[in-house]
């Protein structure tokens, strides 16, 4: 068994062996340390951790030897930890999905690998999930936010053979939540719109007025190019939206995100006095003065517009809520919901209903009247 019989003897000049038994093979591995007696001993502790793992059903071979030739048969025999699976099915991933998408998934897959990373894929049970989303604090949407990736990385080993079936196909959990609260909805009035508008000017104020009167997202308004503009019809077709984790712009959040917007005359004029910055310099609408380049993401939006929230006097709200604004005047003003609805981009009109319910006008003012007449 090598040295004393505890598993570990000199290889070479530079090298130690470190001999054990793993799923019923006798592994023997070398580690690059010369074979000192103080490295005879370093080298016990190892193998002695490695032991440990393995009892545990925690061994992550492909980890603790990673130039190692016996890592594909364990792989094939259920070696693999949810930690180094999920790696790489995130790194098969990347090529198929979005930027923004892929850093979403990349901070789950963090989240996911520090509880349960060390667990081999095959013991992974529901149970293990069922516990540990108990002890989350946060809403059901975020749980469901981390598990969906989850769900879908899983769903991908069994069809790769990897695993047999998904511990957590088609399972989800939810806790008991009070009544969802649309208050994310904080539109700005009247006259804290003319209070910033005033306290900006030339291309910051282009860009504000055209949010507050067109309700594309922040991403949307960065990603505009002025071939997107159809003067002679005052529309403008929502193509493309720009994050600051891509590089270069990437598509609408949905399928209905694709879509034609009215420009209304406030946004029409915005766009007429932002030719001048822009129209001859490339191709995006909108850029950011400071640099004459184009936006890269609303972080760099958020800097100015809290300066001009400040200077206006108006409380704090993010640069989103320029949207928000934009659905509960035109609601409020008894525009059709449908017509709102796509002009927004969601995907039914009942998401449209839900977030904006206290913007619409009651169709029928008079309702339950009759039924005070005859029993009130």
């Amino acid at each position: 068994m090598g040295r004393n019989g505890n598993g570990v003897k000199p290889a070479s000049k530079s090298s130690i062996e470190i001999t054990f038994i793993y799923r019923g093979v006798r592994c023997r591995e070398r580690i690059k340390l010369k074979p000192t007696p103080t490295n005879l001993i370093k080298a016990e502790r190892h193998r002695s951790a490695i032991l440990n793992a393995i009892d545990k059903n925690s061994f992550d071979y492909a980890t603790t030897f990673p130039g190692s030739n016996n890592i594909a048969q364990f792989h094939e025999h259920g070696g693999l930890t949810v930690k180094t699976y999920l790696k790489e099915w995130l790194d098969d991933k990347e090529p198929t999905i979005k930027v923004s998408t892929f850093i979403d998934y990349q901070k789950t897959v963090n989240i996911l690998t520090n509880q349960f990373g060390n667990i081999l894929l095959h013991n992974l049970q529901r149970k293990d999930v069922y516990e540990w989303a108990k002890t989350l604090t946060c809403s059901n949407k975020r749980i469901s936010n981390i598990l969906s990736p989850f769900r879908s990385a899983l769903d991908h080993a069994t069809h790769n053979g990897i695993l047999e079936i998904n511990p957590i196909a088609g399972w989800h959990y939810k806790r008991i939540e009070p009544p969802r609260d649309e208050s994310n909805v904080d539109a700005f009035n009247k006259a804290e719109q003319e209070a910033i508008l005033n306290t900006l000017n030339g291309q910051h104020k282009n860009l504000i007025q055209f949010a507050f009167w067109s309700g594309l997202r922040t991403s949307e308004l960065v990603g505009l190019e002025w071939g997107d503009i159809d003067f002679s019809r005052n529309t403008v077709m929502i193509l493309r939206a720009k994050t600051q984790y891509s590089k270069k712009p990437e598509t609408t959040k949905t399928k209905a995100g694709k879509r034609e917007v009215k420009l209304l005359p406030p946004a029409i004029q915005a766009i007429n006095d932002q030719k001048q910055y822009s129209i001859l310099s490339g191709d995006r609408i909108f850029k950011n003065p400071n640099t004459n380049k184009d936006w890269v993401g609303d972080q760099q939006i958020r800097k100015f517009w809290k300066w001009a929230l400040k200077r206006a006097g108006v409380r704090y709200r993010r640069p989103y809520q320029t949207r928000h604004t934009y659905a509960s005047m035109m609601l409020s003003s008894g525009e059709p919901l449908a017509w709102v609805s796509s002009q927004l981009g969601h995907s039914s009109v009942t998401t449209t209903a839900r977030i904006y319910a206290k913007f619409i006008p009651d169709s029928r003012p008079e309702a339950g009247n009759k039924a005070v007449e005859l029993f009130g």
